[in-house]
């Protein structure tokens, strides 16, 4: 995990100015947690924000343009989610999940929980894209095994995903 801390970190740059030009600073171990999360080995889409930015995924050319694509989409979905007074993590949620998740959240109690992304990705997203017989495939993540037995709905996204941004951010503060 350490090794995972120590990659994300030759970013802290980039990510301090990309931040602070979206006015969503304080967030920097939230945008390394998600780098975490989403950054899979010899991809320089390392924020996976190719879809927010473009509507599709291998548009991304560089780790910059993934860094100023990703932050500008999380601060969409922070302001967005002040908005609708709705938690920090739905709007976390909503990044993997895109922004009518924070609506969502917003006429359903204003917390995002499992619980509740995991019937928005069963019952909202995974039907509307293309998974109308909502068919899982295996996730064997532990906290998913201990959740469902692993699973995740085809096209319905990481219902856990705010959880491990969270778990991230708390390995982050953890070295720090």
């Amino acid at each position: 995990m350490k090794k995972k801390v120590t990659a994300v970190s030759k970013w802290d740059t980039d990510i301090e100015r990309i931040s602070k030009e979206y006015e969503i600073e304080q967030y920097q171990d939230i945008i390394k947690a998600i780098i975490m999360t989403e950054s899979k080995k010899d991809n320089v889409d390392i924020m996976q924000s190719s879809e927010s930015r473009y509507g599709s995924t291998g548009n991304i050319k560089s780790e910059e343009e993934s860094l100023e694509a990703g932050i500008a989409f999380l601060a969409e979905t922070i302001e967005l989610g002040e908005s609708e007074h709705v938690d920090l993590w739905t709007s976390v949620q909503a990044y993997n999940f895109g922004l009518n998740y924070i609506y969502y959240v917003s006429e359903r109690g204003q917390n995002t929980s499992i619980e509740l992304a995991e019937k928005y990705s069963k019952e909202v997203l995974a039907p509307n894209l293309g998974n109308e017989e909502l068919t899982m495939y295996t996730y064997r993540m532990p906290h998913a095994i201990f959740y469902n037995g692993g699973h995740l709905y085809k096209n319905g996204g990481n219902f856990f995903y705010a959880d491990l941004v969270r778990g991230y951010v708390k390995v982050l503060n953890w070295f720090s």
